[in-house]
């Protein structure tokens, strides 16, 4: 595989994983704003399974030698963050 092809590869990988990251922040923050709060069982379900899925995808992509494992940590660090915060959003709104 030629280096331009494997450049392509590995942005595309980061480009989807970060796409996952979001999707799960959008699914999270919709759920906080009109379906359940952060104690809610579903809602820690929900979190946990989309977490976990994630975290799998980054795996994968860091076996194959598609992104390296700073940058899956980087993926799921910012992801938790975001999260965090809107917990304590929702916390601080109750």
């Amino acid at each position: 595989m030629s280096v331009e092809a494997q450049t392509e590869h590995k942005e595309k990988a980061y480009a989807l994983l970060k796409a996952d990251a979001e999707r799960i922040r959008k699914l999270i923050e919709v759920q906080m704003d009109n379906l359940t709060l952060p104690q809610c069982p579903l809602y820690e379900e929900v979190l946990d399974t989309q977490m976990f899925g994630l975290s799998r995808e980054i795996d994968f992509a860091i076996r194959l030698n598609l992104i390296d494992e700073d940058t899956g940590k980087q993926i799921l660090s910012e992801l938790e963050r975001k999260l965090a915060a809107f917990h304590e959003a929702a916390l601080a709104g109750k």
